[in-house]
């Protein structure tokens, strides 16, 4: 009872996540400014990484955790830098 439940969620959890790295690429798409698709691009980093750590759990195995903690250290540096250029118009001084 108890896995089906939480195959149920896991699943749910899936399709939620797709739906908002849709609306995120969206968001970085049409950004109206820069600092919207840097946003959008931000909360697609994220989602994704969700989605891999959400899979992990769901096959069982360890390597999509690996793959989502990579993808989440290279989006917080890409972050990072993208907002500090976008304040002081350039990355490294």
């Amino acid at each position: 009872m108890s896995a089906t439940i939480l195959s149920v969620v896991l699943t749910f959890s899936q399709i939620c996540l797709v739906i908002s790295v849709v609306l995120s690429v969206l968001r970085a798409l049409r950004g109206p400014r820069a600092q919207d698709r840097v946003l959008g691009l931000d909360t697609m980093y994220m989602c994704a990484m969700l989605l891999l750590v959400v899979t992990g759990m769901q096959q069982g195995t360890i390597y999509q955790f690996e793959a989502a903690l990579v993808i989440g250290t290279l989006g917080f540096v890409a972050t990072a830098a993208m907002a500090k250029f976008l304040m002081r118009g350039e990355v490294i001084e």
